[in-house]
């Protein structure tokens, strides 16, 4: 008797259950197709409906438009409309968190303000400066993050780069590496370091000239924070200098190829071992726009990598030498 209610019992169980799941698969069915004929739904976001693109059934309707309540026809009229703010960016000690009161003299509706309210805005902005930056770190913070985009600025480098630089300098101040050294020499090597890490090297002489601290405080530096901080920089390569140099030169696509091939036979034969990449990529150029038959002094080339024109002239030797080495090979 036991056995013959448990199996009704069962039964009804597995019954009951059944209609649920058969349910379930529909509502899922019907959320992507149409409940009618089995069509592609879309959606209409004019009308704010959703429908079917074969028979025309109205699945839903009156639907919620998460957008923007404006319509702008153009990148100025979207970034006025806007009502959120920039990103957050490692680049700014505050992440770009903060509130900056703009240095217009001008209210909401565009009027001049009168003598006595531009005397308040100052105070306000000077009080504002002053909360920005409330205790020594973040003040450190700030001048170097402003030494970095300075330099990166004059050396011509990416955000992508100035960003890099500002987490290395964050990392080293987290770290306390610091004491002893320049806010300037810190800031300086973090972007030197970026700068390779990123693929786009720029010369210790290239960074002396836009830091306020000379070459060897620079190099002892750098050395440093990339010890402490364990970065995997690799040595530099002469052909990521070369686009550059030819840019800066006017130099045809041809010649910059051939300054590749060049560097590219040097490295094979080992040549480039224990030399400047700097003085590689020069000479490369040089002698690559001599072989294209492209007018470009050694004084121009000397001037536009910054390196000496003996250098200039006693690699590119070497360099031919390489080439015809290797095409008699």
């Amino acid at each position: 008797m036991s056995d013959n209610v448990r199996t009704f019992t069962d039964e009804h169980t597995r019954s009951h259950n059944r209609p649920s799941e058969q349910t379930e698969s529909t509502d899922t069915e019907e959320s992507i197709h149409c409940p009618e004929c089995g069509g592609q739904l879309a959606t209409d976001t004019e009308h704010g409906e959703t429908v079917c693109r074969d028979c025309g059934l109205v699945v839903e309707e009156d639907e919620i438009d998460h957008g923007p309540e404006w319509r702008a026809f153009d990148s100025n009229e979207k970034d006025q409309k806007s009502r959120v703010g920039a990103p957050t960016t490692k680049m700014m000690h505050d992440k770009g968190l903060s509130t900056n009161i703009g240095w217009q003299d001008k209210d909401a509706y565009g009027k001049s303000l009168s003598s006595r309210q531009r005397q308040k805005m100052q105070r306000l902005r000077t009080w504002n400066e002053r909360f920005r930056t409330r205790d020594s770190k973040e003040r450190n913070l700030k001048q170097a993050l402003g030494e970095i985009d300075r330099m990166a600025s004059a050396l011509g480098l990416p955000d992508a780069v100035r960003e890099t630089a500002s987490v290395i300098y964050r990392r080293a101040l987290d770290e306390d590496l610091l004491p002893g050294r320049s806010i300037e020499g810190v800031s300086t090597a973090a972007l030197y370091a970026a700068a390779r890490q990123a693929g786009t090297p720029r010369s210790l002489d290239e960074l002396t000239g836009v830091s306020r601290v000379d070459k060897d405080e620079i190099a002892r530096t750098y050395r440093y924070i990339a010890r402490e901080l364990n970065l995997e920089i690799q040595p530099a390569d002469p052909e990521q200098y070369v686009p550059r140099f030819a840019s800066d030169l006017d130099l045809s696509d041809e010649a910059e190829r051939r300054a590749r091939e060049l560097l590219s036979t040097a490295k094979a034969q080992g040549v480039h071992s224990g030399k400047s990449p700097v003085g590689l990529a020069a000479a490369a150029i040089y002698a690559a726009s001599l072989l294209t038959n492209q007018k470009v002094t050694q004084n121009e080339v000397s001037e536009v990598a910054n390196i000496s024109e003996v250098t200039i002239r006693n690699r590119y030797h070497e360099l031919l030498e390489a080439d015809e080495q290797q095409s008699v090979a």
